[in-house]
């Protein structure tokens, strides 16, 4: 016997408006927490089942045990509508994107005991994920501060979460670099490598699709040279040093070629400030998504007099 779970259908249209208001998919979303729940809970919750009654009924705070960031309280909504249906009273959920202090609380939900419990560890792995990718973000845009660079994250996200993780990134003020292969060119080493240089692959893909935007990632001073002549308007500075980036820059602005330059390749917050006044434009961090970690919060139960 599987986990009965609530239809999307059968959702509040309302939290289905929110979520595609945030860009993200609603049904995509609903999916996916579907997903997760059956990898959670194959059948039935052994233990709540085995120790909780069934018309028990509790209500359970999700809490910051640390500074920073939320993002994913939608998400966690869902998980609990999911599970509990109609019965699931929310309340108390802060705004993806608010900044929050130790013990505050970001979201409240009321209803069966054993629903909380069923979707307590599914509710958290989102939001405590999406909460530290928000907050690593923010981290970052709070360095960048008082210059004109912008963080930016890449497609080094998690199978499956991509949309999520880049939600997130939003959620902490960074800004979404592409999303796929599809809806945006990007010409790396290898791609430079089969096409004989940075221009003559730049112009290929200039030439097979003339509405998409092309970045080409460029390893020395020449090949932005290049690049400039060339046209191209997006140039990604792959592994330079502070110095090297300062004189692309330079470069740029002596050209009279309008190009954006974003820096790209193992840079640590430590450096951040550092290589936002090179002058670059944007600096992409694949940390934001690929390694970032969980966010603390927690799920504290609390029974209702007849629980």
């Amino acid at each position: 016997m599987s986990l009965p779970l609530t239809p999307y259908d059968d959702l509040p249209a309302g939290l289905a408006t929110e979520l595609e208001d945030a860009g993200l998919d609603a049904r995509s979303t609903y999916d996916l927490v579907v997903a997760t729940l059956h990898e959670d809970v194959p059948t039935e919750d052994v233990t709540s089942v085995a120790t909780i009654p069934a018309d028990a009924r509790g209500v359970a705070d999700f809490n910051a045990r640390e500074a920073g960031v939320v993002a994913g309280l939608a998400i966690a909504e869902l998980v609990f509508r999911t599970v509990l249906g109609a019965e699931v009273e929310v309340s108390g959920r802060a705004a993806d994107g608010t900044a929050v202090a130790p013990g505050d609380a970001v979201l409240t939900v009321a209803g069966s005991t054993r629903g909380l419990l069923t979707a307590e560890r599914t509710a958290l792995n989102i939001a405590c994920h999406l909460s530290g990718v928000a907050t690593a973000t923010a981290a970052w845009v709070k360095a960048l501060e008082g210059t004109d660079a912008r963080v930016l994250d890449t497609r080094k996200t998690l199978p499956g979460l991509r949309a999520l993780q880049k939600y997130a990134v939003a959620c902490g003020g960074g800004v979404n670099h592409r999303f796929s292969l599809s809806d945006r060119a990007m010409v790396k080493d290898n791609h430079v490598l089969a096409a004989g240089g940075v221009v003559p692959a730049y112009r290929a893909v200039r030439a097979a699709h003339p509405d998409l935007r092309v970045e080409v990632e460029v390893t020395d001073l020449d090949q932005l040279r290049e690049l400039l002549v060339a046209g191209c308007t997006e140039i990604l500075l792959d592994n330079m040093s502070s110095e090297t980036m300062r004189e692309a820059v330079r470069i740029r602005d002596e050209s009279g070629r309008h190009a954006t330059l974003e820096a790209s390749g193992g840079l640590t917050l430590e450096r951040a400030r550092e290589v936002a006044l090179t002058g670059v434009d944007f600096i992409s961090v694949g940390a934001l998504t690929h390694s970032v970690s969980v966010f603390d919060l927690g799920m504290d139960l609390r029974p209702t007099d007849g629980g």
